[in-house]
Formats: structure tokens, C-alpha cells, sequence
């Protein structure tokens, strides 16, 4: 087994973490690669709704990796349902055939998953403290506001807020 031959807990998690983020990092590879196939045209005019939805989306992701919050406590897996709501929002926006198979692919996949976790765990025991909701609050939000604005470089499609 791969943890026993490391060092300690943390430096699998380190090596797991980094094998993610290039499987991350190779998805958007491919799907910036692929042939450009329209399905189906997004109206440029509903396209706000994307950026409403995708707020509470870092929120929740911000939720799903701190200390005990009442949403965290109340949702059990805030990141799982920001992910489905994530891939949602993409693909209100998106309508090519890479863009719905990678977005609904993740959509389904979180969708599924945020369900089955929710049915089998049980109630999050602990005292959650209304500081990390406003710490996932404020986070979440410095966090769109960062992403929205780098998104073209980051991502290679620039958003518009008009």
C-alpha cells in the first residue's frame, strides 16, 4: 500500500492532491483541444444567469473545506452541491459538445454523489459556528470576485458583465 511506504498521512494526501490537480489540469487540456461542435446556441442575453448561480457556488465550496459551519453542518457536503451547481451554470452558458460532456459529466457526477453521501451519512455532530459561515461567506465571494475577473486568463474565455 502507497501510505505505508511514505513518510506520514500528510505527504499522501500532498502526492493525491497533486495527481488531482493534473488530472484537473489535463481535463481542461483536452477539452481546450477538442473540435468545436455546437449543439445548442446559449442566448448571450441569459447568460447573467450563470454568474448569479456560480455566488453561492464558492461559497459552498468555501463551506465544504473549513471547520464545522452551519451550512456545512445543515448540507453535510456543501462542495458536493457547489460542484453540481458549478457544472449547471456552465452549462446554461455553454452549448458545444465538449462543454456538455465535460459539465455534465461533473454535474451528474457531484449531482449523484451530494444525494447518495447525504442518504448515507448521518446527522454532523459538533457545535458549528456561525464565524466560518461569514469566513465561507466572505471568502466565497473574494473568490468569484477573483476568478470572474481572471477568467479569460485563467481559462481562456473572458466573461461579460453587460
Amino acid at each position: 500500500m502507497l501510505l505505508a511506504q511514505l513518510p506520514s498521512e500528510g505527504a499522501y494526501k500532498g502526492l493525491y492532491s497533486l495527481l488531482a490537480l493534473a488530472g484537473l489540469v489535463l481535463i481542461a487540456v483536452g477539452k481546450g483541444q477538442s473540435d468545436f461542435v455546437m449543439i445548442w446556441e446559449p442566448r448571450f442575453e441569459l447568460r447573467s444567469i450563470s454568474h448569479v448561480i456560480m455566488i453561492p457556488v464558492f461559497i459552498l465550496i468555501v463551506a465544504g473545506n473549513i471547520p464545522l459551519s452551519n451550512l456545512r453542518k445543515n448540507l453535510r457536503n456543501p462542495m458536493m452541491l457547489g460542484t453540481c451547481l458549478w457544472g449547471l451554470a456552465h452549462l446554461w452558458s455553454n452549448g458545444d459538445l465538449a462543454s456538455i460532456l465535460l459539465f455534465g459529466s461533473f454535474t451528474l457526477w457531484s449531482g449523484f454523489k451530494f444525494v447518495a453521501m447525504g442518504l448515507r451519512q448521518g446527522s454532523i455532530q459538533g457545535r458549528a459556528s456561525v464565524l466560518w459561515d461569514g469566513i465561507a461567506l466572505i471568502a466565497g465571494l473574494v473568490l468569484y470576485g477573483t476568478i470572474a475577473i481572471f477568467h479569460g486568463q485563467l481559462f481562456g474565455v473572458g466573461l461579460s458583465f453587460v
